[in-house]
């Protein structure tokens, strides 16, 4: 285990508005928040031999604390819970025929819904506290905020159903983050919905407005497309999807187009007004005129910020950025020793994938191993229908740098096994550099692309250049033959073309 960093000044003490308490526990890591990111490093952690605390103090409807943050109580799980659900009414009501299969008379039930979404949340939880028991981690339930520094390393104060005051070596902090509210559009949940309401309505809405055409508000929109409601999705940025490659946000604009989802973008949002039971929302559009939409309910997506208020981070002399976020190293250290932090806290993208990886990262820092992360490898997925992915860089990109590159592409309308699926829209790019061949690059639009895609990390993350991947032998019929035809497409030798 590591020590204190020698001849550290110990600052001076907070206030005494604060409360200090005696600590009576000590561990050699405390982390900071239960999410994808804390409860890895505390599992990881606890693999290396350490003692290790978790602060979590998030409770769920039913009233009973629970582990697993934003991610798997009103984010990650919860919403493909409902994006599964969806799909199989839509394939029901819509798709079925196809296969010779006559339905009548469907109909959704929406509590009988939401109790399948939350019994997944509740498993998913449960899970995360025998793994905290296996591993022998305290749980430490309540609020966490860091009180001092002081000679066994930081003070911890836990403020819940019983305070308590705990000594940490070392801190990760892994609070996460919340969604990004407008001013003039006050959030109750009820007409004006973020993530979290937006996973929980009771009744499908016959019109819904969504502000922001990102992520989260794409795969919510399609949640309730799918169920019946009309959606019109208002979003500020010029082009859709621009984080993307500009031919897969093509294809997902013509495919949800197709759908029923009205995308609208370069808009800028006005007067929000509530009613009833209605909400009007002024805007502009990209032609500078004046539109006025009514909607039962609107949902708000507009991106997260980062939770790092009220962890007492000025008591040991540490500050956030202008926008909120911890600095941090490449190894997610601040500049204060032993204090890390990780996930939707630090710079990066806000993934649950990411801020797993640096959980572990920064846990074996701790041990003295030398992990590497690298970010150009991490996924990017976006799960509607159909399915998003990429990793590396985008063509955009790659222009943008002046890097010569080679662009292999493959339809999933050519693939049997997606044509036996029923769901052949979309294709996979593979963009290698023009003289090495190494990949740069890898974006799939279609069924299954957040599974696809970690073949594409793998080959990545070894440096693999696009002929490497298309001479492995991938399984016939499958999906997996799609990556491989795009990547012989590179050298225009793709067999099915």
């Amino acid at each position: 285990m590591l020590s204190m960093v020698a001849g550290t000044p110990r600052l001076p003490l907070p206030s005494t508005s604060l409360s200090l308490k005696m600590a009576n526990k000590e561990f050699d890591v405390v982390v900071i928040g239960a999410g994808p990111g804390g409860y890895i490093a505390a599992i990881r952690a606890a693999q290396l031999g350490f003692s290790v605390a978790c602060v979590e103090k998030w409770t769920n409807p039913a009233g009973k604390m629970v582990l697993g943050g934003t991610c798997l109580n009103v984010g990650c799980i919860p919403s493909k819970a409902l994006l599964a659900s969806s799909e199989e009414f839509e394939k029901v009501g819509h798709h079925l025929a196809d296969h010779g299969i006559t339905t009548s008379d469907v109909k959704i039930d929406i509590a009988k819904m939401l109790t399948r979404k939350q019994g997944i949340v509740d498993k998913m939880t449960g899970g995360i506290e025998y793994l905290f028991k296996k591993n022998k981690i305290t749980w430490l339930k309540g609020h966490g905020k860091i009180i001092a520094k002081n000679d066994a390393g930081y003070q911890i104060d836990v403020t819940g159903a019983e305070n308590e005051s705990v000594n940490a070596k070392n801190i990760i902090i892994a609070t996460g983050s919340k969604a990004r509210h407008l001013p003039g559009m006050p959030v109750d949940n009820q007409l004006i919905s973020d993530n979290e309401g937006a996973l929980s309505f009771d009744t499908v809405p016959k019109k819904l407005g969504v502000i922001g055409a990102g992520v989260i508000g794409l795969e919510l929109g399609s949640v309730w497309r799918r169920l019946g409601a009309e959606v019109t999705v208002l979003e500020a940025m010029p082009e859709f999807l621009a984080a993307a490659d500009a031919g897969v946000a093509k294809e997902a604009a013509k495919q949800f187009k197709k759908q029923g989802l009205d995308i609208n973008v370069g808009v800028k949002v006005g007067e929000v007004k509530t009613g009833k039971d209605n909400v009007t929302v002024e805007y502009t559009d990209n032609a500078g005129n004046a539109k006025t939409l009514v909607v039962d309910r609107l949902i708000v997506s507009v991106g997260r910020v980062p939770n790092t208020d009220d962890l007492g981070l000025g008591n040991i002399g540490l500050a956030t950025d202008e926008r909120g976020f911890i600095p941090v190293d490449d190894h997610c250290a601040t500049k204060l020793p032993n204090v890390y932090a990780i996930g939707d806290v630090v710079r990066g993208p806000m993934l649950a994938h990411k801020a797993e990886d640096e959980g572990v990262l920064v846990a074996e820092v701790i041990a003295g191993q030398k992990p590497h992360i690298d970010y150009n490898c991490i996924p990017w997925v976006i799960y509607t229908s159909p399915e998003i992915a990429w990793v590396g860089k985008t063509e955009q990109q790659l222009k943008a740098e002046g890097r010569e590159f080679k662009p292999g592409q493959f339809p999933f309308a050519a693939n049997g096994r997606a044509l036996g699926m029923g769901s052949s829209d979309g294709f996979v790019k593979v963009l290698a550099d023009a003289k090495t061949d190494e990949i740069l690059g890898v974006h799939v639009i279609g069924l299954n692309a957040s599974d696809l895609i970690a073949e594409a990390v793998v080959a990545m993350e070894f440096k693999a250049a696009s002929e490497d991947i298309g001479r492995i032998c991938h399984p016939h019929p499958s999906l997996s033959e799609v990556m491989r035809e795009a990547a012989l497409d590179v050298e225009k030798r793709a067999l099915n073309k």
